[in-house]
């Protein structure tokens, strides 16, 4: 399928200027927005290919949104004047490389976008927005139009929709209009915030169908709420709905991608503008001496093959037990699981590394190692002082492929870089880049496409991996000297009590993975395909013939012409089907249910039931094998991938129906332990707050406790949830605004909860202000370790300082939580290791640990690891856990 990506210009213009530090040429002139303006179009090149690109912009002067209120968007700020002298520039940069922009007058860019999005629709080519723009979630189509956050390169679809929003894409515009939008002076209802909003669109689906059952509203507050700011409702709600008819041409021939590296047309502007990273990756010279200098000193090194097995063993015991060793494997493949090993590499010395070939595979080939001796040749290098870059991978390898005991690496150079800056780039060829100015060799120039490293020449293979080598073994002292500069040396011992260690656990469960009932899943499948096959006939007759129901152009035909349906706007490429329309006639047709129940079933089949089907069938034992990032993240919680386990739906029915599918091997039962209230007693710890510290020593009901503080014994009961809100708000920098957004109520009546409650724990309002305080003085926080999170303070502007100190706070729990859950991993793995337990981590989830133990011994093991995770840490409160047994991942809920 082929893709168009578009941009939605001054939404990543201006995201592009705030997020990047006020960069200058020497001449003076700012370079920050157009540095990240030429970041994008290089990882669109190179990175995330498209078919078609088209930059949005909104048109000069108002759009028709003013004449509909003439308050929309009239208090926007003044663009600060960096960010003015740079607009011009990169619009002009848009059409000097030859790309397309696009605007119309009377509409703004997001209008734009949902028109051009209804055009790629229904052409059938996929649509990337780059923004991330909460306003285009409405576009949101699973399968075929996504938002692209290009800052943390991630996609956004339904699921990430429903996982922060929890509504569906097709409820966005309602969701705008009970909420409204202050930045834009979207009214919206007053009184009603985000929380209220879900309620209601949950019970009633949209804002017609709230409006249509008014009276079952409760309580009465909301009702009457609604029912006086009617008219704002309906307002806004027509102010966020975007246009997608305002092309009357949907050609998208225009857009189509140069062939060649758009960013090589302006190799004069990036040279002007002084953008050399840039213009190294495009393989262009930069003139400055200083640089040229250090690149040519960093690529000083000896790459050299050995193809003997007696110079090998001659080397290897050239090497001291305490002498550092850099390793690094070449594969065939990228899964541990059965990928082969190719050859190895290694480096002991400043300015030579060695390559040691085992399974090269073409015509010709010269002299390798054999397999058994380079076997031996591991025996002894993991006996040193040996290290690598993601040592996960090549120690899991090496397990499988040797039957090699766990070792534990002396260090990890990727868990150092991300220790040293969490939230920078950790990849090789990145830090390379970053600390010595060196380009790697490219694997893609290495490696033919649709081969593996086992075809490539001797030669080649060993300038390529020896180099893999040579720059772990130089990254790690660059490391240790930044950790120094930063005074943060006791981060090392860090590493080594639980980052390093935790590389065997994350192998270990990357191995074992998790089993999946075939037979549940099958039954699934068959039944969401019978449904789906029913609903197809339903709709087939309501319609009166056959067609594509997945195809926007024939369901537009059948509906509003064949059918008659009322009908939006036609243009020449047809009508409208998206779910905002198809929500508006739910009552207009019995067919229209039919639709947005097959639309429904139809993304459950495709995003979970088959792909987790296929690969458990792919595996003999019926096992699903996720990928753990244990650098994924700043604050140092754990992440999956290949597939995501943790972002599997948990609140909703479908999520509940696919854990029924994860099950535990026969003989076996699933545990699931986590921690209560684990971000509050790290508060409490912290604060040494005596209300809250007592309250979690007594055991005691913490958000009724907070209740009572808040509203007298009398009401407590009544308001417990807002306390509970309250207590994880304030948590994380919750301010009246949004508490009083997420209660349903005023600012003021919020305004007063806040001050009633540092009122009543004093201590703990000096700790969060202590938090935001020194995080400004050191330009980090720490967590309950010490691992740090760095902030550019002295260049943010108020929104950036804003939203740093939020993450400072969420930093110090979060972190700190996932530092105990690791130590408490730690404690238990080793403790199964040594005993031999019939036990396994399966999976841990936030705060959360599920094992598989044999069933007999389930009940005793489980209170054993929760006790084990009680003790993980000691803290000022007790730390407590609970535990749940059962067959299935569901029963654990």
């Amino acid at each position: 399928m082929k893709t168009l990506t578009i941009i939605d210009t001054f939404g990543f213009f201006f995201r592009s200027f705030y997020a990047l530090p006020p960069l200058k040429n020497s001449e003076g002139f700012p370079t920050g927005l157009l540095t990240g303006f030429a970041n994008l179009i290089h990882n669109l090149e190179k990175e995330y290919p498209t078919d078609y690109l088209l930059f949005a912009l909104d048109a000069p002067g108002p759009s028709f949104r003013q004449t509909i209120d003439p308050n929309y968007k009239a208090q926007r700020p003044e663009a600060p004047p960096e960010l003015k002298q740079q607009l011009p520039v990169a619009i002009e940069w848009i059409e000097k490389m030859g790309l397309s922009k696009l605007s119309l007058e009377n509409y703004e860019a997001d209008d734009v976008i949902a028109s051009m999005v209804k055009c790629a629709k229904e052409q059938g080519i996929k649509v990337r927005i780059v923004s991330h723009d909460k306003d285009l979630y409405q576009l949101i189509d699973d399968g075929r139009v996504v938002l692209f956050d290009p800052m943390k390169k991630v996609e956004i679809d339904e699921e990430a929709c429903l996982q922060k929003y929890s509504i569906h894409p097709r409820q966005f515009v309602d969701y705008q209009a009970l909420i409204g939008d202050s930045a834009d002076n979207v009214p919206g209802v007053p009184g009603i915030g985000p929380k209220t909003a879900v309620k209601l669109l949950t019970q009633f689906e949209t804002l017609d169908g709230i409006y249509e059952h008014i009276d079952e509203v409760k309580p009465e507050r909301i009702k009457n709420l609604l029912i006086k700011h009617k008219d704002d409702a309906y307002r806004s709600q027509a102010l966020v709905t975007l246009r997608d008819d305002i092309f009357d041409n949907c050609d998208l021939t225009a857009f189509r991608m140069p062939p060649s590296d758009p960013l090589l047309k302006i190799k004069d502007e990036l040279e002007r503008y002084e953008l050399r990273n840039i213009l190294r990756r495009l393989g262009q010279k930069v003139e400055q001496t200083t640089v040229t200098e250090r690149k040519k000193e960093a690529c000083t090194f000896e790459a050299i093959l050995i193809d003997d097995c007696d110079k090998l063993f001659e080397i290897l015991e050239k090497i001291d037990d305490d002498r550092l060793v850099a390793i690094d494997t070449e594969t065939d493949g990228l899964d541990t699981k059965s990928a082969e090993l190719v050859g190895f590499s290694f480096c002991f010395e400043d300015d030579r590394a060695y390559y040691v070939p085992v399974a090269h595979n073409y015509l010709g080939v010269g002299t390798q190692i054999a397999f058994e001796d380079a076997k031996r040749a591991f025996e002894i290098l993991l006996k040193k002082c040996f290290f690598g870059h993601n040592m996960k991978f090549d120690l899991g390898l090496l397990y499988r492929v040797f039957g090699f005991e766990e070792v534990e690496p002396y260090a990890d150079t990727m868990l150092l870089a991300w220790l040293v800056d969490p939230e920078g780039a950790v990849g090789l060829d990145r830090l390379a880049l970053r600390y010595f100015d060196h380009e790697m060799v490219a694997f893609k120039d290495t490696v033919k496409k649709g081969e593996n490293f086992s075809t490539v020449p001797l030669e080649e293979a060993t300038k390529y991996a020896a180099e893999d080598a040579w720059m772990s073994y130089r990254l790690y002292f660059k490391l240790m000297e930044m950790l120094k500069l930063q005074g943060a040396e006791h981060l090392v011992d860090e590493a080594k009590r639980v980052e390093y260690p935790f590389v065997n656990l994350l192998i270990c469960m990357e191995h074992h993975g998790i089993a999946i009932d075939i037979d549940r899943f099958e039954s699934l499948k068959e039944e969401t395909a019978k449904r789906l096959s029913e609903l197809t006939q339903q709709i087939y007759e309501l319609a009166g013939q056959t067609f594509n129901i997945n195809s926007p152009k024939q369901l537009g035909h059948i509906l509003f012409e064949v059918l008659e349906l009322p009908a939006g706007k036609k243009t020449k490429t047809g009508y409208s089907t998206n779910e905002k329309v198809l929500d508006s006639l739910k009552e207009a047709h019995p067919i229209i249910p039919k639709i947005l129940d097959y639309r429904e079933l139809h993304k459950l089949m495709s995003t979970y039931i088959e792909p987790l089907l296929k690969l458990g069938k792919s595996d003999s034992s019926h096992r699903i094998y996720t990928s753990f990032i244990q650098t994924g993240t700043a604050t140092g919680r754990l992440s999956s991938k290949n597939p995501n386990l943790q972002n599997i739906p948990v609140k909703r029915e479908e999520g509940r129906r696919i854990r029924e599918g994860f099950v535990a091997s026969e003989g076996k039962l699933l545990v699931g332990i986590d921690y209560s209230q684990i971000e509050l007693r790290f508060l409490a710890h912290f604060s040494g707050d005596p209300v809250l510290t007592e309250a979690f020593a007594e055991n005691k009901d913490i958000h009724m406790e907070t209740a009572i503080k808040l509203f007298g014994p009398e009401e407590a009961a009544e308001k417990r949830h807002i306390a509970k809100t309250v207590n994880f708000g304030l948590l994380y920098g919750m301010g009246s605004r949004k508490l009083a957004q997420t209660l349903g109520i005023s600012t003021k009546e919020a305004k007063v909860i806040i001050e009633n409650y540092f009122a009543s724990f004093p201590t703990v309002k000096s700790f969060l202000e202590s938090i935001e305080t020194k995080a400004k003085e050191q330009g980090y926080v720490e967590t309950l370790l010490g691992r740090r999170r760095y902030f550019d303070f002295e260049h943010a502007n108020a929104m950036q300082l804003a939203a740093y100190l939020r993450e400072a706070g969420n930093t110090v729990f979060q972190g700190s939580t996932a530092d105990l859950i690791k130590c408490a991993m730690l404690d238990i793995h080793r403790t199964i290791k040594e005993e031999q337990l019939p036990a396994v981590i399966l999976l841990q989830i936030h705060d959360e640990l599920i094992f598989e133990i044999r069933a007999e011994e389930a009940e005793a093991l489980s209170k054993r690891f929760s006790e084990m995770m009680e003790k993980a840490a000691t803290l000022r409160v007790p730390l407590t856990t609970s535990i749940k047994i059962g067959e299935r991942w569901s029963d654990l809920k």
